[in-house]
């Protein structure tokens, strides 16, 4: 974790699935003109998100591939459980406990994390600290009753 002009934005799930936050953020990383890419430690998962992006929300389509796929390059948003930024993204989603790794030249990652797993909460919290030790910009973000966004910290 190496770049402190790079934001790090903390999300806890509590009240909504992965897949339900991780298509309303990217949709959002998108209108703003950037290009995402989503880092997963398991294989599996990444074919679970691939599926549900391409199926799960029947209002909207989010462009995306695989990084183990053709032209992964040009893809605005790009699955990967691999640490280079093949597709020169400037928003960076870790999701299943990835590693962040190296953040220069991104603008922003996103630390998503399911609080109701202990294991990924404390995996959360050691990368908080991280971030923090670094002296990087973090801010924490909890879902409030109605399922809006407020930043707690």
């Amino acid at each position: 974790m190496a770049d402190s002009s790079s934001e790090v934005w903390f999300y806890h799930l509590e009240r909504s699935s992965l897949i339900q936050v991780l298509g309303d953020l990217l949709e959002k990383t998108l209108n703003r003109g950037w290009r995402a890419m989503v880092r997963v430690r398991d294989p599996q998962l990444m074919s679970a998100l691939d599926e549900q992006l391409w199926t799960g929300r029947p209002d909207s389509f989010l462009p995306h591939g695989r990084a183990d796929a053709d032209n992964a390059e040009r893809q605005p948003v790009l699955l990967t459980t691999q640490a280079d930024n093949q597709n020169g993204a400037q928003a960076l989603f870790i999701v299943d406990g990835a590693d962040m790794g190296d953040l220069a030249g991104l603008d922003r990652c996103l630390v998503v994390f399911d609080g109701r797993d202990e294991a990924a909460l404390a995996r959360a919290r050691e990368q908080w600290k991280q971030v923090k030790a670094a002296g990087q910009d973090a801010s924490y973000w909890r879902q409030n009753e109605e399922g809006a966004w407020a930043r707690a910290a």
